[in-house]
């Protein structure tokens, strides 16, 4: 065992730890390796906040590192704010302990001084992110590890705007808690009249909200037995979900009876997120069961939406994130468009690894995009720049995620969800389904696919194999892909655009970011990034080409696909 894990271990066995802490350490003394992982590090509190599996030790989710995590956030609320009252709001999903760690952290900061807002029971985070700006918040936490496996929780951070944090506040808090380096160091008690319970209130402020969103009500109203299906895969979602299809005027919707318990063990799923298809599976087989008009999954903390429908010929499938991405961004600007409410300034944005295809969209349409970087933060950072100057419609990313308007500034499938189903309901009314909208898109448009690859290296070992397939791209980027040069090179780390036909370079205008693009000859782009969040590097493919009429889609959709299979074989990924 090297110094740092020994004593870490020591001084958590001689520190002022609970007995229960203390003999799980000693149980975990007989397995070096577990033991090892479990201290060899402090959790790291990253721009998003924390992220983790569950149990003791300095690198994992617990009591303690949730605590010390709160008390520097809670020493930098009082710095940026002074004598001013800080007021701040916790949510929580349904993953185990996310209860507990939202308690914590509530008396963590009622104990500093700082009014606390506690949701009474589990709510989505989209409704966490509207709550800060609808009670006047100075910040907020949601519990929650999103999609990730049972094993794991987190802790979510959230500025004044109803966003995570961005800079300078993110490196800001970082460091401050970095600082608490000793338990001792965190008020765990003594503020428990600055907690306030809330509950029903803001879920009908929040749906008030989300029922203007809707922009063919009188659609929805002929439609209004579509036939939907819905799985919250056992967590949040179930929550806020149905009311919000029902405020919509939905009057058919099916639950997902064996996924709609919210269950921080996730029984039916191993991965509870609507991007796995086996998440989805029993929302598919019910589907087909119904013959339903559409089927929608939401995540754990009900920010990631997952879609199924019919296909052109008949068959149920389920979209990937990037063609969600497409129809949500189709849908605003058309429908806007149709209803007389577009505006001049009407702005939308996705990120710089989503699909090229919503720009395009916008641009032929004269709306305003704009690419950030990979996660919600950054759009609903631009929201903020760009208030009273350009109007924000719709945003979203390749992982499932989409916000519609401006009231929640992070991803939000209850939204999703209902808008989803609205535009089912007026492609049903035009006799017609999503997918053969979709088809008549890439008609318009050209023809984009995007694939994803996730590469895991967990363990100590696994950053820095990470680190250092980073550096070998950054450092020998390939000269061609699949036969095509590569023509532009992004770095977005070093903040800087590079043409290898002409050796110009020039700089990104984005915020550093550990990104590179590969753009080749025959427009295909390659991006490498490794998660934020998980030990994983993430290989982003995307190519594109013309689609001249409906009977072509099936082969033009092989050719595509195909080239991202060479394009993964000639890369090595797999």
């Amino acid at each position: 065992m090297n110094a740092t894990i020994e004593n870490n271990v020591n001084a958590w066995l001689q520190g002022n730890y609970d007995e229960a802490t203390k003999s799980a350490i000693r149980a975990l003394q007989s397995n070096e390796n577990e033991l090892a992982d479990a201290f060899y590090r402090s959790l790291e509190f990253g721009t998003g906040g924390l992220r983790g599996i569950m149990g003791v030790g300095t690198n994992r989710m617990n009591k303690y590192t949730v605590g010390m995590a709160t008390q520097g956030f809670a020493n930098y609320l009082k710095k940026t704010y002074g004598d001013a009252p800080v007021r701040v709001v916790i949510g929580h999903d349904s993953r185990n302990n996310s209860r507990f760690f939202a308690e914590t952290t509530a008396n963590v900061f009622a104990a500093n001084g700082i009014q606390v807002f506690l949701f009474e029971a589990l709510r989505p985070t989209p409704e966490l992110s509207f709550a800060i700006r609808h009670l006047g918040c100075q910040a907020g936490v949601v519990c929650t590890a999103s999609h990730n496996p049972k094993e794991y929780n987190g802790y979510k951070a959230y500025w004044n705007d109803g966003g995570q944090l961005v800079p300078p506040h993110d490196k800001n808090v970082i460091k401050e808690v970095e600082a608490i380096t000793n338990v001792d160091d965190v008020k765990w008690s003594g503020g428990e009249a600055n907690i306030t319970l809330i509950s029903k209130e803001l879920d009908e402020a929040y749906l008030h909200m989300l029922k203007g969103l809707s922009v063919y009500p009188e659609v929805v109203a002929q439609q209004q037995n579509l036939k939907i299906v819905y799985t919250p895969i056992h967590g949040t979602g179930i929550m806020l979900v149905p009311q919000a299809l029902k405020a919509f005027g939905f009057t058919n919707v099916h639950i997902v009876e064996e996924q709609s318990t919210p269950d921080g063990n996730f029984p039916t799923v191993i991965y509870p997120n609507p991007e796995e298809k086996d998440a989805m599976n029993m929302g598919l087989q019910k589907a087909i069961a119904l013959d339903a008009d559409i089927l929608c999954g939401t995540d754990p903390d009900a920010d990631r939406v997952g879609i199924g429908v019919k296909n052109h010929k008949g068959e149920w499938v389920l979209m990937n994130g990037n063609q969600t991405l497409v129809l949500a961004f189709a849908y605003m600007i058309e429908a806007r468009k149709s209803k007389g409410i577009a505006k001049a300034n009407d702005m939308v944005a996705s990120t710089i690894v989503s699909t090229e295809m919503v720009k395009t969209i916008a641009e032929k349409n004269n709306v305003h995009f704009h690419q950030v970087l990979t996660g919600f933060k950054w759009i609903a950072e631009l929201i903020k720049e760009k208030e009273g100057v350009e109007d924000f419609i719709v945003g979203g990313e390749e992982s499932f995620g989409l916000m519609i308007g401006d009231k929640v500034r992070d991803k939000d499938s209850i939204s999703a969800v209902a808008l989803l189903c609205e535009m089912a309901a007026y492609e049903k009314a035009n006799g017609r389904s999503l997918y053969d909208k979709l088809i008549d898109l890439y008609i318009q448009y050209g023809f984009y696919w995007e694939e994803l690859i996730s590469i895991t290296k967990k363990g100590m070992n696994g950053q820095q194999e990470i680190a250092d397939m980073m550096e070998g791209y950054r450092n020998n980027p390939p000269a061609e892909i699949n036969g095509s040069k590569v023509v532009t090179l992004l770095d977005y780390q070093l903040q800087v655009g590079k043409n290898l036909l002409t050796g110009e370079s020039y700089s990104l205008a984005l915020p550093k970011s550990n990104v590179l693009q590969f753009i080749t000859a025959d427009g295909s782009k390659i991006s490498a990034r490794p998660s934020g969040t998980e030990p994983k590097i993430k290989f982003y493919f995307s190519v594109n080409a013309p689609l001249a009429n409906k009977t072509d889609f099936d082969t033009v959709y092989a050719q595509l696909q195909a080239r991202i299979a060479g394009i993964i074989s000639s890369m090595n990924l797999k």
